[in-house]
């Protein structure tokens, strides 16, 4: 099943998606909410409600009424917190190797997450970007995952049940800003809270179901054949798999879950696939090639990522009409 939040007339709803079109689920069924937060909360009991109407809708057996004039936006809008891990070995050491410096190896004694801002979420369509950001604006292809019910002290053997659904995620970086305050040895911050992209849908588990694939040696949970790409301006960039993932969302769940309750409507990013980044692509072009042209993203670009079972995510990079620059105000 693929859920699907959007807007008609600055209200949103709450809709599945089938066979090219949207369909509201509340109209269907009035005790299911018509937003993805109320869902979520009492995921466990409405997600089956949710799938017996996705059933019937398919099967003709219910002919619900068609959304006609709709905006898609983020499916989940409003995240109870936003985090990011750190799964692809491939993208960590391929940055650490441009920079020259060796292979840290803490990586493969657990997985690490940071927070970044709930409240910058953005969908499918324009991201607005300040001048800053523009300083080595870089795209991040990632998968993530959304909370489905609250946890707290979670073995990574159990904690696939956890996950609600899977999106597609585009952890958007502004490099100057991230690298200069990551001297101070805090952060990302400023370099990260501006805009993380998650769309087109919510795909649940069950849709996955004939990718999924064994984890790596050592490693307890559930992963995915799914390949993932990512083209700016059409010209493809990135490409990955999901199943390359070294740590699994079950092992990340299990660490942030330690001590602490994960909350219905988390959403957790796998960190970015190996050539997932502008910034690893150009290290690695001018590690080969001296006279190699990096690339950032600029005004106008259009970022396009595709992974297998969870749909396209295209977003239209725009700077706002603004001067304004923290960057400027450095003493």
């Amino acid at each position: 099943m693929k859920l699907v939040s959007y807007k008609t007339e600055d209200r949103e709803h709450l809709g599945v998606f089938v066979n090219g079109h949207i369909y509201n689920l509340h109209s269907c069924d009035k005790q299911i909410p018509n937003d993805m937060s109320s869902f979520l909360k009492d995921s466990e009991v409405l997600m089956e409600r949710a799938l017996t109407i996705n059933a019937k809708i398919k099967s003709g057996e219910i002919e619900p009424k068609e959304e006609a004039f709709y905006e898609v936006i983020a499916p989940v809008p409003h995240p109870t917190s936003c985090r990011d891990g750190y799964a692809f070995r491939q993208h960590v050491a391929a940055a650490r190797r441009n920079r020259k410096v060796d292979m840290i190896a803490e990586f493969d004694q657990y997985p690490i997450f940071y927070f970044t801002n709930h409240n910058a979420i953005s969908g499918p369509g324009e991201i607005e970007c300040m001048p800053d950001h523009f300083e080595k604006l870089d795209f991040e292809l990632e998968v993530a995952i959304v909370i489905g019910k609250q946890g707290r002290n979670i073995t990574a053997a159990e904690a696939d049940s956890y996950i609600a659904g899977f999106m597609i995620m585009n952890d958007m970086s502004a490099r100057t800003l991230q690298m200069e305050e990551m001297l101070l040895n805090l952060g990302p911050a400023k370099g990260k809270d501006f805009s993380t992209v998650i769309g087109p849908w919510l795909v649940t588990p069950d849709e996955l179901e004939e990718y999924r694939t064994d984890a790596k040696d050592g490693h307890t949970g559930n992963t995915y054949n799914l390949s993932m790409t990512c083209t700016v301006n059409g010209v493809q960039v990135s490409a990955g798999n999901m199943a390359d993932m070294d740590w699994t969302f079950a092992e990340i769940i299990e660490r942030c879950a330690y001590g602490t309750d994960i909350l219905p409507g988390d959403v957790i990013g796998s960190g970015t696939v190996g050539t997932g980044c502008f910034l690893e692509l150009n290290g690695t072009g001018l590690l080969n090639d001296p006279n190699y042209q990096p690339q950032w993203l600029q005004h106008g670009d259009v970022v396009e990522m595709e992974i297998t079972g969870l749909g396209r995510l295209s977003n239209t990079i725009r700077r706002a009409d603004t001067d304004f620059s923290i960057l400027a105000l450095k003493k």
